[in-house]
């Protein structure tokens, strides 16, 4: 009782199994489905925009730097130890609040530019950035 002759075997097999291929449509077709409502559905947010452009000093800015020695200059103006906090809690009286803008050296000692936040929060100062320069 043979279960296949000689001439079954070398008999070319005509047709393509559509089976497996079915099966993936549908899965894909199954996915599709269920995430075409979800992107129709999402929330749409008016992002912020970022520029790389110089930033205008307004007169409301206080631009406050340290050096590589450590030395503090407020717009520019040197500024002694003992009179950064009185000109800090200064500024912090003005209405509106000016923004206050820390620049520091990159070789002077951290210390230096913490004790100047310090200072600032302190004084009441709520706007306080850093001026980096972009590296090229």
């Amino acid at each position: 009782m043979a279960f296949g002759t000689q001439d079954d075997s070398d008999e070319v097999m005509n047709e393509i199994n559509m089976t497996p291929m079915v099966d993936i449509m549908l899965v894909l077709l199954i996915i599709f489905i269920i995430t075409i409502p979800v992107m129709k559905h999402s929330v749409n947010i008016d992002l912020p925009r970022a520029t790389n452009e110089a930033q205008n000093i307004k007169p409301e800015t206080l631009r406050l730097s340290v050096d590589a020695q450590g030395a503090y200059f407020m717009n520019e103006a040197p500024v002694a130890d003992a009179d950064l906090a009185p000109k800090l809690k200064a500024a912090a009286t003005q209405n509106p609040q000016p923004e206050l803008h820390i620049r520091g050296d990159k070789a002077v000692r951290y210390e230096r530019v913490a004790q100047a936040m310090a200072a600032a929060q302190q004084a009441g100062l709520r706007k306080i950035g850093f001026i980096t320069e972009p590296n090229n």
